[in-house]
């Protein structure tokens, strides 16, 4: 049901104004209320991270498998930000864990490629398939093993993943690679050479080293990428193998 109106809603989701939210719900306001362009309340509550606005929305009825603009799906929306606490009240309401959105991603294919690893827990633990693989065809162990997640890698391995020997293949290889330099290579093919780039290493998982690049144009950020460096870690555990591992 597409339901544009009050635009009240949406201006309190936006703002993150849960008593005006709740306000508004109890006064007739439609939990599928959606903005001029489609987007969902619920869409935008999930890419927000809100989860006590997700939560009141859900509690009032809203759906937590409708696309918003028949594109999105707010559990992959949720996935791709790296927002744990609004993906587990989404699955809480019946949210599908393999749900598909527009273009072939799921919840588990943004996860993984992004090395949420409370996240890929949390789905599988909700049964999403370990095996279900992204819209260029890559398992996702093989892409968890690309991202140099071991806390991703590790989930997928306890829930039975498969293409162990693929992946070790992938973590193997980027071993042997600048991980910086690779992202850079990334970013030019894109946005063409001759920038400016910024680059910076943190921790995103215990253990590991994150490397963020990013593209300057006038000395601004324009565009950027990261990737975590767990891959000797993850080299140990696909060699080991993991609890539920076959080798696929």
């Amino acid at each position: 049901m597409d339901t544009h109106e009050p635009p009240e809603l949406i201006t309190a989701v936006h703002e993150g104004d849960e008593d005006t939210v709740v306000r508004l719900l109890r006064s007739g306001a439609s939990p599928e209320s959606a903005d001029a362009e489609g987007q969902t309340a619920l869409y935008l509550a999930s890419v927000g991270d809100a989860p006590g606005i997700v939560r009141l929305l859900l509690a009032a009825g809203a759906d937590p498998d409708r696309l918003s603009a028949d594109a999105d799906a707010p559990l992959c929306g949720a996935a791709c930000g790296g927002h744990t606490e609004v993906v587990q009240a989404l699955l809480a309401a019946g949210a599908t864990a393999d749900l598909e959105e527009e273009y072939g991603f799921r919840a588990l294919t943004w996860a993984v490629q992004l090395g949420h690893a409370d996240i890929v827990r949390a789905l599988l633990a909700a049964g999403a398939d370990p095996d279900l693989p992204g819209p260029g065809g890559r398992p996702p162990l093989v892409a968890a093993a690309r991202r140099g997640s071991p806390g991703c890698v590790q989930a997928l391995l306890t829930h039975g993943a498969r293409a162990r020997r693929e992946a070790l293949a992938e973590a193997r290889r980027w071993l042997r690679l600048d991980v910086a330099a690779e992202l850079r290579a990334g970013l030019e093919a894109t946005h063409g050479p001759g920038h400016a780039y910024d680059t910076r290493r943190f921790e995103q998982e215990p253990g590991t080293v994150t490397v963020e690049v990013t593209l300057l144009r006038d000395g601004r950020p324009a565009a950027g990428n990261d990737q975590q460096t767990g891959h000797a870690v993850i080299v140990g555990l696909l060699v080991a193998g993991g609890p539920g591992t076959t080798e696929g």
